[in-house]
């Protein structure tokens, strides 16, 4: 059974950067597309940034394109580099991730293993 644990979230001063790290255990398939998800309170998830490196492709949501950046290393751990961070990206930020997904994933509902989140709050 497959599990994925975050950390590196907490509270951040506008324009101040974080890295948030996804570690999986279990039996981890090569064939991997894993994400980052948000949800802030009273708004629907949003994936802002997926890899696949299976195909050397990443994606990133509109809102935070050039300013955050998904990368994985060769333990499967995943991170998520944040930078110049806007009271808009607090949320709970959740790592999920999905075996031989044959595409690059956009959509929260197209991960089917999720962790227990961090949260990431950017307030003065």
């Amino acid at each position: 059974q497959v599990q994925l644990v975050e950390s590196g979230g907490g509270l951040v001063q506008p324009g101040g950067s974080l890295r948030l790290s996804c570690t999986p255990s279990g039996s981890i398939y090569y064939d991997n597309c894993m994400g980052w998800i948000r949800q802030a309170p009273g708004m629907e998830r949003e994936a802002v940034a997926a890899i696949y490196t299976g195909l050397g492709r990443a994606h990133y949501a509109a809102s935070v394109l050039g300013r955050f950046t998904i990368s994985q290393d060769y333990t499967k751990t995943v991170y998520l580099q944040m930078d110049s961070l806007d009271p808009d990206d607090t949320a709970m930020y959740y790592c999920a991730a999905k075996f031989f997904p044959s595409r690059l994933l956009k959509l929260p509902s197209d991960f089917d293993i999720w962790g227990q989140g961090t949260q990431v709050t950017v307030s003065s």
